[in-house]
C-alpha cells in the first residue's frame, strides 16, 4: 500500500485522532451534538484548550461546526471516520493473511511429524 492509495485528507484525520482528549470528544459527539461549553464541562481543561481540540477535529474533517444563533454546534462526521476505518482495514486483512499462512505452516509441520512417527 503506498501513500498514493490513501484516501485524500486522511492525514488530518490521523493527526486529529492522535490525541486522547480529541478521541474523547469524538466519543461524546457520537452521542449528541454539543456546543463548546457542553464539551468543556466534560473535561478538566480550559474552554480555550477545548476550542483548540475542536479546531483540529474540524480541520481533520472529523467534525463539522454549525452556527445556531450565537452558539457553535459541533457535529460528528462519521464518513470521515469510515475512511480511517477503511485504511486500517487493510492491516486487518494483512494480519489475517499472515496468520493464515502461519497456520498452514504449523499444520504442515504437524502432518509431517505424524507421518514420520508412524
Amino acid at each position: 500500500m503506498s501513500g498514493a492509495s490513501e484516501p485524500q485528507g486522511i492525514q488530518g484525520a490521523f493527526r486529529a485522532l492522535s490525541d486522547p482528549t480529541r478521541r474523547g470528544i469524538l466519543m461524546f459527539l457520537s452521542e449528541q451534538d454539543m456546543t463548546i461549553g457542553e464539551v468543556s464541562e466534560r473535561f478538566e481543561i480550559t474552554r480555550a484548550a477545548v476550542k483548540k481540540h475542536l479546531t483540529i477535529l474540524e480541520q481533520g474533517k472529523l467534525i463539522s461546526v454549525h452556527a445556531r444563533g450565537r452558539e457553535r454546534i459541533n457535529h460528528l462526521e462519521p464518513r470521515a471516520l469510515k475512511s480511517v476505518s477503511d485504511w486500517l482495514r487493510y492491516f486487518d486483512q494483512y494480519w489475517d493473511n499472515r496468520l493464515a499462512k502461519l497456520q498452514d505452516v504449523i499444520e504442515r509441520q504437524e502432518q509431517n511429524k505424524s507421518k514420520s512417527t508412524k
